[in-house]
């Protein structure tokens, strides 16, 4: 038999060696290199193909499959697509547009496989305009009516936080499948639109489809994201139902529920019954016992961690550094970066320098913050300068608060908080011309200060509330109820924290606007809705100040319920007069 006529039986062979090598890049690479020995041509569309196929299958190096599709004279469709999902699914996606480009410009026409790995690549770099073209070639070829490109673009359009177009196309679509919903339900999820997640979410049991685990995913998201405990226990349920408890993906969402909505209880308990943990398992409890005041438990169960042979992440150490802030640990905290770095060789990213700065801020160090932010390596950004702009302002360092705002000033100028922060501490100083002044600036340049609210939940709905709300269908009874927590408190020796109302108004006015702060009405809502004794917990999307934090304090003793404030910097456990913060907040 002459070798030419061999060629097609070894080629066969090749192919078939491939097709068996599904978990081993070193079978594939004694199959490429008997190929490359046998002379074999990469030319040849049907080795090459297989080839790549194998390759990227295998999750291999990209580079290697791009040397062999250079080889390639006419490559087929196929393997067109596969280099291009090759890309989509590496750490670096861009080339997939670059090979989808190269495609045109052969006049290689694409099927219906080419447009979700194209658009899973663009949504990982979140190119919006290629998007958006790729969104009108899909048109004009025919192809957007097709599930899959419906899937991709309902996808791609949440990724890159345009919710509403995703759920345009979504609506259009004639068959919703799971993964539709999935995709639009999370495209929202990602979005911190929790209601509109929610709405989707009953929207899709009602129409009979069954979700699975990225479903609970991103409905405990939201969940968490609203502090919507009741909710999140029912798809706790729903997950013990059918079994989802074992999927470790939903468990670490439901651990991260319950963390966020401060059950911490409940967190421990999930974290107990996971048949297989993870790092992010241990990660999610960390931070979460961190954020709910519970310091000491947090770096107890990271030491328990590495006991139990599980390396910490970048992320664990962000845990383990808010621990150590949160509970005033300024030794600790700085032991725990230098460990990260000598044991784990852990490189400190932007967050970990940002829970420094935090751990000196919240610690009153605020000159050690300042100087240990401009001995930084890496560049400071405005979280960090904000960070800063906000321990200024709780230990009335004015100076360097304009010196922080001026570095705000080049990096995000029109933010409504960094001016409400600066106009504060004006006001503590009683400098009322300098306030009139940053708010004329700020009504100059159409920056609107974020109105403060709160979210209760209640009987599967939530109930948000603003400073003055009486906008409410119970609003008599609240008043009523509002009016007895004042009467109540002045017995047990409640004096208001005037110095919280920043106004140039009188005495009398400033008792009247801080006894209509928004999580004072929920909690008066609350008690007027639930049985005594039921906690209340209560979701703030600003800081608790500090005559609320008093109040809210002597409610807990005065009415006997245990209540529970997550508000923008922390949890707060309220329990029979105490805080869990210990006033480090």
């Amino acid at each position: 038999m002459s070798g030419e006529s061999t060629k097609p039986y070894i080629v066969k062979k090749c192919i078939a060696l491939l097709l068996s090598c599904a978990s081993s890049t070193y079978k594939f690479k004694q199959v490429h290199a008997f190929s490359i020995r046998r002379r074999i041509p990469l030319s040849s569309p049907e080795m090459g193909k297989y080839l790549i196929f194998t390759l990227v299958s295998l999750s291999g190096p990209m580079c290697y499959a791009e040397k062999i599709f250079n080889q390639i004279q006419f490559p087929n469709i196929f393997t067109w697509n596969t280099m291009i999902r090759g890309y989509a699914e590496s750490e670096n996606p861009y080339p997939a547009i670059e090979i989808h480009n190269q495609m045109c410009v052969n006049s290689v026409a694409p099927d219906t496989h080419t447009y979700p790995f194209l658009l899973k690549a663009i949504a990982k770099v979140i190119d919006v305009r290629e998007g958006e073209k790729v969104h009108c070639i899909a048109i004009r070829n025919g192809f957007e009516s097709l599930v899959f490109v419906q899937n991709s673009l309902v996808h791609f359009y949440g990724a890159i936080s345009q919710a509403e177009k995703a759920h345009k196309v979504f609506e259009e679509m004639s068959d919703k499948n799971l993964v539709a919903w999935n995709s639009v339900i999370n495209g929202y999820a990602l979005n911190s639109r929790p209601n509109e997640t929610l709405t989707l979410f009953r929207k899709m049991v009602f129409e009979g489809v069954r979700p699975d685990g990225f479903t609970l995913v991103s409905l405990l998201t939201a969940s968490a994201e609203l502090g919507a405990l009741a909710l999140g226990r029912k798809a706790h349920v729903y997950m013990l139902k059918v079994g989802l408890d074992k999927n470790l993906h939903a468990a670490n969402a439901l651990l991260d529920l319950y963390a966020k909505c401060g059950n911490v209880k409940e967190a421990e308990q999930v974290f107990h019954e996971l048949e297989e943990d993870s790092v992010v398992s241990w990660t999610s409890l960390i931070v979460g016992l961190a954020v709910n005041g519970f310091g000491e438990k947090a770096l107890e169960l990271f030491e328990e961690m590495e006991r139990k042979g599980f390396v910490p992440t970048e992320i664990t150490f962000v845990g383990v550094l808010y621990a150590c802030s949160h509970c005033g640990l300024v030794d600790k905290g700085f032991a725990y970066f230098e460990r990260m770095q000598k044991m784990f060789g852990i490189k400190p990213k932007i967050e970990h320098y940002g829970c420094m700065v935090d751990l000196l801020g919240r610690a009153g160090l605020v000159k050690k913050a300042y100087k240990y932010i401009k001995d930084m390596p890496l560049q400071p950004n405005a979280v960090i300068w904000r960070t800063l702009l906000g321990a200024c302002s709780i230990h009335g360092h004015l100076a360097l608060a304009e010196m922080t705002r001026n570095h705000l000033k080049l990096l995000e100028p029109n933010h409504s908080g960094d001016y409400v922060l600066l106009s504060n501490l004006y006001a503590a100083e009683r400098r009322w011309s300098d306030v009139h002044q940053l708010r004329t600036t700020m009504l100059k340049e159409g920056v609107k200060k974020v109105p403060g609210h709160s979210l209760v939940e209640l009987g599967n709905q939530v109930h948000e509330f603003v400073m003055g709300d009486r906008s409410h269908p119970k609003n008599e009874a609240i008043y009523a109820m509002l009016g007895e927590m004042t009467r109540l408190l002045r017995l047990e020796g409640y004096v208001p924290h005037t110095s919280n109302v920043l106004a140039d108004i009188e005495e009398e006015e400033k008792e009247t606007a801080l006894a209509y702060h928004s999580e004072k009405i929920a909690i008066a809502f609350m008690l007027i809705s639930t049985p005594p004794g039921t906690p209340i917990r209560i979701v703030k999307n600003l800081r608790v100040c500090a005559d609320c934090h008093l109040a809210i304090k002597l409610i807990s003793k005065v009415f006997d319920r245990e209540i529970v404030v997550r508000d923008r910097s922390r949890f707060h456990h309220f329990t029979n007069g105490s805080c869990s913060c210990k006033d480090y907040w």
